[in-house]
């Protein structure tokens, strides 16, 4: 079984399906055409290892899992969630979003302030 994401005419995900590649073809759940293979393991074009934050060598399939909201690039073949905040910029790597400002390294918690574009400690 594989993962599927369902885009719409805008190239927004719909839903994301476990799915036989053989089944999409079929056209049992609608247009091929619509439907992209997603890989559960990628995040920011790097395969990790199942249920674990350890790149595992294996193939980075769209940079990113789908899903429902991102939007599939189709010229950068990858998966984006939908932009946070109007400051954060695409790396155009990893198709992941950067706030302008990088998030603190000091083991406390933050919030995006997008008015100030700063990091806010979350003190309560």
């Amino acid at each position: 079984m594989s993962h599927f994401a369902e885009i719409n005419s805008d190239n927004i995900v719909k839903r994301v399906l476990v799915i036989e590649q053989e089944y999409i073809d079929s056209g049992a759940v609608g247009d091929a055409s619509n439907w992209v293979q997603t890989s559960y393991n990628t995040r920011g074009g790097v395969h990790y290892a199942p249920n674990s934050n350890t790149p595992d060598g294996g193939v980075a399939l769209r940079k990113n899992y789908a899903g429902i909201g991102y939007t599939y690039d189709s010229t950068k073949d990858a998966f984006y969630e939908p932009q946070p905040y109007p400051s954060w910029t695409l790396d155009n790597d990893t198709c992941q979003w950067n706030a302008p400002v990088t998030y603190p390294d000091d083991d406390k918690f933050y919030t995006w302030d997008e008015e100030n574009t700063q990091w806010e400690e979350v003190t309560d």
